[in-house]
């Protein structure tokens, strides 16, 4: 049989969990994932996994910050005055906010800190800084 490799594009189910156990994210009724391998569409570590697999083969991977979402960036935490978020917007910890940087990219901010004065915003990707388990199948190499 023919192993995927870098360039072919593939379709994949998978399953993504914490150290726990608790899933953070599965493609289960969906449509498996397309992905192009080496394009850069996915993060490293599960990119990596996928070349060599051939149809119907079934992997899991533990994926280290550094290959995953990468580690958590002191400096993509920002304190700015809570009048400067809207009044009709519902704070609590957790509320996940979007905003435009300088250069006009849409950013996703967690509401990580509250006080009566600041709310505290963390720009880092949600998974930043987290180990993270796959079970990779592959399920066709497209092309």
């Amino acid at each position: 049989m023919r192993q995927a490799a870098n360039g072919d594009t593939v379709l994949v189910h998978y399953r993504g969990t914490f150290a726990d156990g608790t899933e953070f994210d599965s493609s289960a009724n969906r449509e498996p994932l397309q992905v192009t391998i080496g394009s850069g569409q996915v993060i490293p570590g599960f990119d990596g996994a996928l070349v060599g697999m051939v149809e119907g083969d079934t992997r899991n991977i533990t994926l280290e910050p550094d290959d995953a979402y990468g580690p958590q960036d002191p400096e993509l935490v920002h304190v700015v005055e809570r009048e400067r978020i809207p009044a009709d917007i519902d704070l609590h910890i957790g509320t996940l906010l979007q905003a435009m940087d300088s250069g006009g990219n849409q950013v996703q901010l967690q509401v990580v800190g509250l006080s009566d004065a600041d709310v505290t915003l963390d720009t880092n990707h949600p998974l930043a800084g987290k180990a993270l388990t796959f079970e990779l199948k592959l399920v066709e190499i497209a092309s």
